[in-house]
């Protein structure tokens, strides 16, 4: 279990953020040759990023549902987001040709969605109260909420909590 942080503490970042959000959705469970090799793309696609933290990644928290695994992932760019997901060198673009053939194979085993929020500076702000470092804390570092940042519109106006 990840150990508490107590207080309160908000993100460390004041510039622009890429939110990523990812994920699946098995459709035919009874069928894990066609689901199984997309569920496992994804942990060694994780375990590049955070090899080269150079790519962009700034972390990723998993989120267990009753629609699937998914995943949300902090990128310091789209640039960087998009480069990724297009380097044949790289985990993703052949897991993304593979995705793409059993698909066509196997139409409605498995599905996938993403979803990409570009957060200029000065759009985000959050809050942690007794809580293990998770989310945007724990891609770009927590600090204690301070005077200047008690509120959400505080923390949404400026960097005057570091």
């Amino acid at each position: 279990m990840a150990r508490l942080q107590e207080g309160r503490w908000t993100h460390a970042h004041d510039g622009g953020i890429v939110v990523f959000l990812i994920g699946m959705r098995v459709n035919r469970p009874w069928r894990p040759d066609l689901w199984v090799p997309t569920f496992t793309a994804m942990p060694r696609m994780l375990a590049e990023l955070q090899r080269e933290p150079v790519r962009g990644l700034l972390g990723a928290q998993l989120l267990l549902g009753s629609g699937g695994p998914s995943l949300v992932q902090h990128w310091r760019s789209t640039d960087e987001l998009y480069a990724y997901a297009a380097d044949p060198a790289g985990e993703h673009r052949p897991a993304w040709t593979a995705f793409n053939r059993r698909a066509r194979a196997a139409r409605g085993a498995v599905g996938i969605w993403h979803e990409t929020y570009a957060v200029p500076a000065g759009g985000l702000e959050s809050i942690y109260v007794d809580m293990p470092v998770s989310g945007l804390a724990a891609a770009t570092g927590a600090v204690p909420v301070t005077a200047g940042s008690q509120t959400a519109r505080q923390r949404l106006a400026g960097p005057t909590r570091l």
